[in-house]
C-alpha cells in the first residue's frame, strides 16, 4: 500500500507547493514510485515548480468526473525515473469531488505508487477536507509569522479532527537575522504556539525562489544545504 501524505498551510504563500514538488522530487530519486495530485483548484501551482505546465492535458477533476482514465492525466517528469504529477484544474470546478473521490482515486494510484503526495488548498474547509480523507500523514507548512503560526495551529486541529494520524509542521522561509533582532517569532517560540511537533526547518533562501520560478526542484542539486535540509526533514516524517 502506499503512503499517502498530504502537506497543507493554514494561509496561502508559507511554501506549500514548494516543499510537496522538492519531497516529491526527493523520494524519486531515491527510487521511490511518487505521484504528486495537486488540489488547488484554480490556484494550481505545481505543474510549474515542476516545469511541466506545457504538457498538462487532462486533471484531477477529468479523473474523478469520468472525462479521462487515470493514466491519461498522470504527467511523467522525465528528469526523473518514477515521478508523476496530476495538475489541478486551472479554474475554480464545477464539478462535484468529495471525500469518497479521493479514497477511491488514492486506492487505485497505490497498486502502482509507493508514495501519493497530496498538495491541498491553503487553509481550512470542503477542500481541504476532501484533500486529507485518504491521506495517513499530514505536513503542515507554515512560517515566523504571528498570522501563519496561528492558522497552522488552528489547522493542526482540523486535521485531527478529520482523522489524520500523523501530523507534523515544517517552519519554512526562516530569516535567522530577523529572529535575532526580535523582529519575527524565533523557533522556540513558535513551537510553543504550536501542539504539533517541528519536524524542521527551511532558511530563506533566493535559490528557493530562482529554482521555483525555473521549474526545477532545489533538491535536484543534493549536495546543497538546502536539499540536505529537506532530506533531513523527509526523513524525520517517513521515520527513516
Amino acid at each position: 500500500m502506499s503512503h499517502v501524505i498530504l502537506i497543507a498551510s493554514g494561509k496561502g504563500g508559507t511554501g506549500k507547493s514548494f516543499f510537496a514538488a522538492n519531497m516529491g522530487a526527493l523520494l524519486a530519486m531515491k527510487g521511490k514510485k511518487v505521484v504528486l495530485i495537486d488540489m488547488d483548484m484554480g490556484l494550481r501551482n505545481l505543474d510549474l515548480y515542476l516545469g511541466l505546465e506545457n504538457r498538462v492535458v487532462y486533471n484531477v477533476m477529468d479523473v474523478v468526473s469520468g472525462v479521462c482514465k487515470i493514466k491519461q492525466a498522470l504527467i511523467r517528469d522525465k528528469r526523473f525515473d518514477e515521478l508523476y504529477l496530476m495538475a489541478a484544474s486551472p479554474m475554480r470546478d464545477h464539478r462535484d469531488i468529495t471525500s469518497l473521490h479521493m479514497q477511491v482515486l488514492c486506492e487505485k494510484l497505490s497498486e502502482d505508487f509507493d508514495y501519493i503526495i497530496i498538495d491541498a488548498p491553503a487553509g481550512i474547509g470542503e477542500g481541504l477536507e476532501v484533500s486529507a480523507a485518504p491521506a495517513d500523514t499530514a505536513i503542515i507548512i507554515t512560517e515566523p509569522d504571528n498570522a501563519s503560526v496561528r492558522d497552522a495551529d488552528i489547522l493542526d486541529g482540523v486535521l485531527t479532527e478529520i482523522g489524520v494520524p500523523k501530523r507534523f509542521c515544517v517552519l519554512n522561509k526562516v530569516n535567522a537575522e530577523l529572529m535575532a533582532m526580535g523582529a519575527v517569532p524565533g523557533v522556540l517560540s513558535v513551537a510553543k504556539e504550536l501542539r504539533v511537533e517541528i519536524a524542521g526547518i527551511i532558511q530563506y533562501d533566493t535559490n528557493i525562489l530562482i529554482a521555483n520560478n525555473r521549474g526545477i526542484p532545489i533538491v535536484v542539486k543534493h549536495d546543497s544545504y538546502i536539499a540536505q535540509n529537506i532530506n533531513k526533514i523527509v526523513e524525520r516524517v517517513l521515520e527513516e
